[in-house]
Formats: structure tokens, C-alpha cells, sequence
């Protein structure tokens, strides 16, 4: 394989947020980096050395998007798997895997594989249609997910009797059991292709109600010592089912019982990870870069107390952005602000993130909770 500090050229399938931090990591080591993105203003377009716009769905676009590349990753899922499919045939490196990617892509067949690797995860129904939703028989409440496209809080549904089954999806769906939890957490877990696995320590996630995105993040959990050790450990299992090359977030709900259930699985860097660019020795991005350039995996330790904080565009502003407060929270110490690119904001579009870092864990969380408050993305 060429070298990976060199000659290599990687193609990244999006080029949101998160295959802009990429490419910040993959600078470091000289990876030559190629995106392709269906909006021409995508936030990878002035940091990659070559930007295409183009379908992520689309099978040519990415079919010949991939040929010019020696190894193809994705920053989101919603990619045309028939594409990847073809271009590993044909000797490009795809991690993660298109096949791993085809079973993410669908809810249903997610939770279907929970079940039959004994993987713990919430009762669950599959649903191909209305009618047999009415007739499911299955508990009250619930939560109904469309079994594709669904994204960032999209596509979920709460059912919390009979009389909100009108307004339920009428495509092919799966319904959950509604977990009474007491936390919501995750991990990111690292495989590269000589099988070696290194998880990040287990975060703790808050969530926006209104919109179902993290809105506060915490690491190192103080959960008991075990909660930690059977979350890592579950990530492990799943990685190593999959045999996946790359970054996995494994997101996870810590029942009032103690019991932890997998919610989700995203096969790439994620939400949940941001604040390991400065709370880790390695962050995600440079994890994800060494697991798929089959390099040792690195140092996932925390270096301090970190919280991520996302910075969401305010309710009842669309347009230009504007960071109202930013020039106080830069005067606070440890505050890491992360800015996606995007010059149009829009309520609750995701802006940027801000790492707070702290040896003191209640000053860290004050410093969050003022990030929160004072800055404001308005336009």
C-alpha cells in the first residue's frame, strides 16, 4: 500500500463538520484528500486538496469519485453503498466496509443484528406498514425510527397511545420499547485491519429534548468503575463481530436498573467524540486515520475533565451567522471553540462545538454552563 503520509490519496464520502476535522488530523500527516459533497459550500471545501461536488446517493458519482481515490471513508452514511460495493471488487480500500455501512443504513437490520449476537439492546418490532403497526399489539409507549434516513433526532417518533398512531410513519419502521433511563452514555471504539481494538473512556451525554441532539458531553463519567468496563467491553464485542476498520460510536442508554442497552451504531467519527481533540491523548480523527492506514491504534486516555458543549444556531435566526459572545468565552481558560464554516445559520443547525478543560470538574462543568448561556448564534 503507498504510504499513508505521502503518496496516498484518501477520498472522503461528505464533507460536513466532521470530514473537516478529519482533514485538520489528516494535515498532519500529509494525506493528500479528495471530498465529494452535494452543497458547493460545504465546510471541507477550503481545507481538502480537492473538493467535488456531486450525489452521495448518486451510484456514478460515487463510483467514479471513488476510482480516483486509493482509499474511500464516509463522514456520514447516507452514501450509495452499490458504489462502494463495486469499488472494493476493484481494489479501492473502503473502510469502514460498504457491508457494514448496508447494515447501518438500516435500523431494522441493526437492531436484528443486537439480537442475534446478543448484543443488549431494547425490545424491538420490525413494521412494514400502517396497518401492521395498528396491529402490533406492542406496548404503550413507544418510540417508532424509520428504518432509513433517519438523522440527528429525524425520524423518531414517540407513541404514547393509541390516538397518536394517526401521525405515525407509514414507512418501514421499527418500534422500541421506551426505556425509563437513567443515563444516556456512548463509547467510540478503534479497530484496524491486524485486528487490534482500543476503546475511548465511556461519556456521558445530555440531550436537547427539543431536537434530540447532544447538547452536553462529559468525560471522565463518574459512573461506577463496572458501568465503564461493560460499555467498553460492549463496544469491543460489536467491533469485533464486525470486523470493522475505522471509528464506531456505540451509543448506549444506563437503565434505572443498571442494565445498559445499545441504542445506535454510527461507523464513523462522531458527536460523542469531539471533546477528544484536546481531553485525550489521541483524538477520534486521528484514531479513525491509524485504524483504517492499519497503523498502531493510539493513547485514548483522558488528559483532564472535558466537556463538549455543541454551539446550535438560536431559535427564530436564519441567515449569516453571527457569534454573539464569543469574545468572552474566549477569555475563559481551557475554553476550546471549534467553528464548522458555515456562514449561514438556521435554528438549531449544528455551528460549531466548545471544549471546555479542567482539572477541576465542578469548574469545568461552571464553564460549560457559561458557554451555554453566552454564546449565541444569531444573524
Amino acid at each position: 500500500m503507498k504510504t499513508f503520509y505521502g503518496d496516498l490519496k484518501l477520498g472522503i464520502l461528505g464533507g460536513g463538520q466532521l470530514g473537516r476535522m478529519l482533514i485538520q488530523q489528516a494535515i498532519n500527516y500529509n494525506v493528500t484528500v479528495k471530498v465529494l459533497d452535494p452543497d458547493r459550500e460545504a465546510p471541507c471545501k477550503k481545507l481538502c486538496d480537492e473538493f467535488v461536488v456531486g450525489s452521495l446517493s448518486d451510484y456514478e458519482t460515487v463510483y467514479n469519485f471513488g476510482k480516483k481515490v486509493d482509499m474511500l471513508t464516509i463522514e456520514i452514511e447516507k452514501v450509495n453503498v452499490e458504489a462502494m460495493e463495486q469499488l472494493e471488487k476493484e481494489g479501492v480500500l473502503v473502510y469502514p466496509q460498504s457491508r457494514i455501512i448496508r447494515l447501518i443504513q438500516d435500523k431494522g437490520l441493526q437492531k436484528q443484528f443486537f439480537k442475534e449476537n446478543g448484543i443488549p439492546t431494547a425490545d424491538f418490532k420490525i413494521i412494514s406498514s400502517p396497518e401492521e403497526l395498528k396491529e402490533s399489539n406492542f406496548p404503550f409507549p413507544y418510540i417508532q425510527k424509520l428504518r432509513r434516513d433517519g438523522y440527528d433526532g429525524r425520524g423518531v417518533y414517540k407513541v404514547v397511545n393509541e390516538s397518536y398512531l394517526d401521525k405515525a410513519f407509514i414507512e418501514p419502521s421499527l418500534i422500541e420499547r421506551l426505556i425509563d433511563f437513567e443515563k444516556e452514555i456512548a463509547v467510540i471504539v478503534a479497530r484496524n485491519e491486524n485486528g487490534e481494538v482500543k476503546t475511548f473512556p465511556m461519556v456521558e451525554m445530555e440531550f436537547n429534548p427539543e431536537v434530540n441532539l447532544v447538547e452536553f458531553l462529559i468525560q471522565p463519567s463518574t459512573l461506577p468503575f463496572e458501568v465503564h468496563q461493560e460499555a467498553e467491553n460492549i463496544a469491543k464485542k460489536i467491533a469485533e463481530t464486525l470486523k470493522i476498520v475505522g471509528i464506531l460510536a456505540v451509543e448506549m442508554f444506563l437503565d434505572k436498573n443498571g442494565k445498559i442497552l445499545v441504542n445506535e451504531l454510527a461507523p464513523r467519527p462522531h458527536n460523542s467524540g469531539h471533546q477528544s481533540i484536546e481531553g485525550n491523548v489521541v483524538s477520534q480523527f486521528e484514531q479513525h486515520l491509524r485504524a483504517i492506514f492499519n497503523q498502531p491504534l493510539g493513547d485514548t486516555a483522558c488528559l483532564n475533565n472535558a466537556i463538549m458543549v455543541n454551539v446550535l444556531g438560536e431559535a427564530g435566526y436564519e441567515g449569516p451567522a453571527i457569534y454573539k459572545g464569543i469574545e468572552k468565552i474566549l477569555k475563559c481558560a481551557g475554553v476550546y471553540v471549534h467553528l464548522y464554516g458555515k456562514a449561514l445559520t438556521k435554528p438549531f443547525r449544528k455551528m460549531g462545538h466548545v471544549t471546555i478543560v479542567d482539572a477541576d470538574r465542578e469548574k469545568a462543568i461552571e464553564k460549560a454552563k457559561y458557554v451555554q448561556k453566552t454564546l449565541k448564534v444569531i444573524s
